[in-house]
């Protein structure tokens, strides 16, 4: 059994999802399950829907999903000759499940009728996908994974609930009496009562990566459109190179360090079953892409990590006194209350200068409450480098010609706030 995960950029035109079935017919005969994203901007389009609604506004809400609604019935034509009619009463049912709740009036809080409509886009885009492939005679079972992955309630973060859903998970697919192949969502799931809920940030990776565990999957591959992981961000470094093989541990070291890789709760249900994760590229399977696995790393070329519209926040004592550790108790306290996490913070006898991503918002109240107790002063567009598996040419290269504010440095990683 293997576990594929398409994301919404390898779904989001006729010839992606072309390029999908061409790639999955390698495939076919071979046990497989395929969690899918919504197309394209789908998601942000249906958010724009969700706020509509819930300002009270029906009709632009109702106007933005028809947007939405004939997008994918576009899209079904163009693919679609045999299979359109079958797909489009699976679509419809979908279409009217948003439009009811659209003409309703919002009596409960955002979160939840934002999973209730975005959740939405995944349905729409593995029926459609469903749909092509039968045309393309691969033979596949599409599953409503709201009826098999559990979660508790808590709209836009739900947690999974791990024993019932791989009690359904297992119950739902087998593919030596059923289908070699398997079509589901990524990103949601559903309450005990039947309400869609969403994972959170980078929910459909998690998806794939909880189906592969739950399944006991030889592999978990993610389809992306880049040739696999680089060591910086081709779009900032053209020189960036492919790392053919990636630790679980370096990659949640990366993605802690603000990496847009995989998310460290995708790597935890893969690391725990040891299933090795692939990051393949769409647009030329042939191309090896990235192996993560469990064996420790050797040889890594730098890693680089860039993290814009950074803020320093320096907080002194107003008396000269230490800053001690009711002082730091305080500070972490307000970390959590505004839920901000520091990139980067350094203590001096005085002085405490913590590096925070620019939420303006937030920013501004977490100021306004520590200075009942230190001195704040702020210093705003800032970029903080973080330099992993470093080397002194790397570092000096990088940071030519820029101011440094502060630097932190292990064997391993080295971290600078830096002004241009």
């Amino acid at each position: 059994m293997k576990v594929f995960k398409f994301g919404g950029a390898s779904v989001n035109s006729v010839e992606r999802i072309q390029n999908l079935a061409s790639i999955v017919q390698q495939y076919s005969g071979d046990p497989l399950v395929i969690i899918i994203s919504a197309m394209g901007k789908t998601t942000n389009a249906l958010e724009k829907v969700a706020e509509a609604f819930f300002a009270g506004d029906n009709t632009e809400a109702l106007q933005l999903f028809e947007v939405v609604k004939q997008h994918h019935l576009t899209m079904a034509k163009y693919l679609l000759v045999k299979e359109f009619n079958p797909c489009l009463a699976q679509l419809s049912d979908f279409f009217t499940e948003a439009e009811w709740l659209l003409h309703d009036k919002p009596v409960r809080g955002y979160d939840y009728y934002y999973d209730q409509l975005v959740c939405i886009g995944e349905l729409l885009s593995t029926c459609i996908i469903s749909h092509y492939l039968t045309e393309c005679t691969v033979q596949n079972g599409w599953l409503d994974v709201r009826d098999l992955l559990r979660t508790d309630d808590n709209f836009r973060d739900a947690g999974i609930q791990w024993d019932i859903s791989s009690e359904k998970i297992r119950a739902a697919i087998n593919t030596s009496t059923g289908p070699s192949i398997y079509i589901t969502q990524g990103f949601i799931g559903a309450t005990d009562e039947n309400e869609s809920t969403t994972l959170g940030r980078e929910g459909s990776d998690y998806t794939a990566a909880v189906f592969a565990n739950i399944l006991d999957a030889e592999s978990l591959t993610i389809w992306k459109d880049v040739e696999g992981v680089m060591n910086a961000d081709p779009k900032l470094f053209p020189d960036a190179s492919l790392i053919t093989e990636l630790s679980f541990t370096e990659v949640i070291e990366m993605a802690y360090y603000g990496a847009q890789v995989i998310h460290p709760k995708t790597i935890k249900p893969l690391q725990n079953k040891s299933i090795p994760l692939q990051v393949k590229c769409f647009l030329d399977p042939s191309l090896p892409g990235t192996t993560i696995h469990g064996k420790k790393n050797k040889n890594l070329p730098p890693i680089i990590v860039l993290k814009n519209n950074q803020v320093l926040i320096q907080l002194s004592s107003k008396d000269f006194s230490f800053v001690g550790e009711e002082h730091m108790q305080h500070l972490y306290r307000l970390f959590g209350k505004h839920k901000m996490r520091p990139n980067l913070i350094q203590s001096g006898a005085i002085t405490v200068q913590v590096c925070l991503d620019h939420r303006q918002d937030k920013i501004d109240h977490l100021a306004a409450e520590a200075s009942s107790f230190l001195d704040v002063q702020l210093e705003k567009e800032l970029t903080l480098l973080t330099i992993r598996h470093y080397t002194k040419d790397v570092f000096e290269k990088l940071t030519d010609g820029k101011t440094i504010l502060l630097v932190q440095r292990t064997p391993e990683t080295v971290q600078c706030l830096i002004r241009d």
